[in-house]
């Protein structure tokens, strides 16, 4: 795996906060998508979109997590 984009969390499971810029990037492209296809998107769709583009963004940070997801308790690793 290449250099991680996001830290993970100290407790709990996910993802923290950005480490790298491609990280920032991801987080503002999601906003822009997820802000824009709400706005614009008629009935249904934003609903669907709106899963879709979840779905991607947590995969994303799944896969750019450094030292993945998993539950953490709060100690080093």
């Amino acid at each position: 795996m290449d250099k991680p984009w996001f830290a993970a969390k100290q407790f709990g499971i996910g993802a923290g906060v950005p480490i790298a810029w491609q990280g920032w990037v991801a987080i503002a492209a999601f906003l822009t998508a997820f802000l824009a296809s709400t706005a614009l998107a008629p009935g249904n769709l934003k609903f669907w979109l709106a899963i879709i583009l979840i779905a991607a963004f947590t995969v994303v940070t799944a896969a750019k997590t450094k030292g993945g997801w998993r539950w953490r308790w709060g100690g080093k690793d």
